[in-house]
């Protein structure tokens, strides 16, 4: 999987030029193949440039470009009475290898109940758009790990898995579609619809009954995501997420390499060749220099098609581990992401609670839950997706979602003087067989973990400029670029 887009011409004109225009966005790196669909002709190439479309016309129009991971696979489409659908990423549950055995026998549906049962039903990492003469239906997972963004300019209305595509069509201001919902748009406008939604209702439980509950869940979804996979790079610090990763896939089968990449001379570095020892997993180092970071800058931006100083700080370590996983041949890319979030992990949950409250630090949480697919999720999946590598995250499967949303806070956070956080999880991490050194080691966010964050500092201060304003040029000499 690697990228979707799709345009509507309101006024009748041919969406396949405009297509063609957005594939060319998106197809940094080397692709297996290069799709544009309409409701009437499919055309397939492995190269671009060599993609015909003299044959092709509509005003409604689907283009993928795609990378395999696994021999078999393949661009996912399928005709539905006058309709066409478009499916781009992974299924994890039903365990299924195709998009045809995701469907139920005999199933007959329009478009709509269809859309609604694919995301009611598949949990995965995936988008889908579908296409009708004047019409499109585009949804994305319930958690928001394929990226889908649209926009509407009154005569035409695009959907793409990047920003930069929608930009180079005109649309400025592209919006992120919500996970679980749908985009049902024709010639007259366009309605989203929500189809799959996460509540938060808490509900009291043991400790001991929830360390039980979780470690099934964990199994459950590691399994799932290593189902058909021997080797795999799992982006390695040496604490509690990455490590219950690489413990569990190793576990279930998979050929583990770490990959740890810091700035020069940090002890973070140290933690992670003896987390990894204790593990007995061979690990990667590759220690960069500040000036190393100035070049990188730009390609991080240009992945994570932001400037927001945060969001770049923790793009970065992650921009030089998925490059290097690509470079050592790895298809399939592990990380923790969506620990912190639904196990109360961040410290600022801890100062919630102390300041304001049990009931303000649930509601930060779940809050966090809710937007991580804006806040972490799109992005780690765009930088990959770069790098041509899948990102794979056991710790956002819905079953565990659900869980996290469902305990009461002293399972994540067990009082006011609880520094470590993340209770449940550490208790289950323990229960399973992760070296206790590794379970009780204190979080440290990776931009500070990695000396990321205060490198960009550094290097904006030499500027006499913020680190807003610096990164903020950088991103429109980006889109200005894009715009020639």
């Amino acid at each position: 999987m690697k990228a979707v887009a799709a345009f509507l011409d309101r006024k009748g004109g041919n969406a396949i030029s405009k297509i063609v225009s957005m594939l060319n966005v998106l197809a940094h790196g080397v692709a297996d193949a290069y799709c544009i669909a309409t409701p009437n002709d499919v055309a397939v190439d492995p190269s671009l440039e060599t993609l015909s479309t003299s044959g092709l016309r509509a005003q409604t129009a689907l283009g993928q470009v795609f990378v395999k991971v696994f021999a078999t696979d393949k661009p996912q489409m399928a005709k539905f009475g006058k309709s066409i659908l478009l499916f781009d990423g992974r299924i994890y549950n039903p365990p299924v290898k195709s998009l045809e055995e995701a469907f139920p026998s005999g199933l007959q549906a329009d478009g709509l109940s269809l859309a609604e049962y694919l995301i009611k039903k598949l949990d995965g990492c995936y988008a889908f758009i579908l296409a009708a003469d004047g019409k499109l239906v585009a949804g994305r997972d319930p958690l928001g790990l394929y990226p889908l963004y649209y926009g509407d300019e009154g005569g035409f209305l695009a959907l793409a898995s990047e920003r930069k595509a929608l930009w180079k069509v005109g649309i400025d201001e592209a919006k992120s579609l919500p996970p679980g919902h749908l985009l049902i748009a024709n010639r007259y406008g366009f309605q989203t619809k929500t189809v799959k939604a996460f509540d938060g209702k808490v509900q009291p439980k043991p400790l001991g009954e929830a360390v039980e509950e979780l470690e099934r869940l964990l199994w459950q979804s590691m399994f799932e995501r290593t189902d058909g996979l021997d080797r795999a790079a799992v982006a390695f610090s040496g604490g509690l997420d990455s490590s219950l990763v690489a413990f569990l896939a190793e576990k279930v089968g998979v050929k583990v390499h770490l990959i740890h990449v810091s700035l020069e001379n940090r002890s973070e570095t140290l933690q992670a060749e003896e987390a990894a020892r204790m593990l007995g997993l061979p690990i990667y180092k590759f220690l960069y220099r500040e000036e190393d970071l100035e070049h990188v800058l730009p390609k991080v931006l240009w992945c994570i098609e932001t400037s927001e100083p945060l969001k770049t700080s923790i793009a970065t370590p992650l921009y030089w581990t998925a490059e290097k996983a690509a470079e050592l041949g790895f298809k399939v890319f592990f990380t923790g992401q969506g620990a912190d979030e639904l196990f109360g992990g961040y410290r600022r949950y801890l100062t919630i609670y102390t300041r304001f409250g049990e009931e303000q630090a649930l509601k930060a949480i779940t809050s966090d839950i809710m937007k991580m697919h804006e806040e972490n999720f799109e992005r780690d999946f765009k930088i990959c997706s770069f790098h041509n590598i899948e990102l794979r995250l056991p710790f956002a499967s819905i079953p565990l979602v659900m869980f996290a949303l469902s305990i009461p806070l002293n399972l994540k956070i067990a009082s006011k003087d609880d520094l470590l956080r993340k209770i449940v999880l550490r208790k289950t991490a323990e229960k399973i067989g992760l070296p206790s050194k590794i379970v009780y080691r204190p979080k440290k966010a990776v931009q500070y973990a990695t000396g990321v964050d205060k490198a960009i500092k550094k290097l904006v201060k030499r500027r006499d400029m913020s680190i807003g304003q610096f990164l903020q040029k950088s991103f429109e000499d980006l889109r200005q670029v894009l715009k020639e």
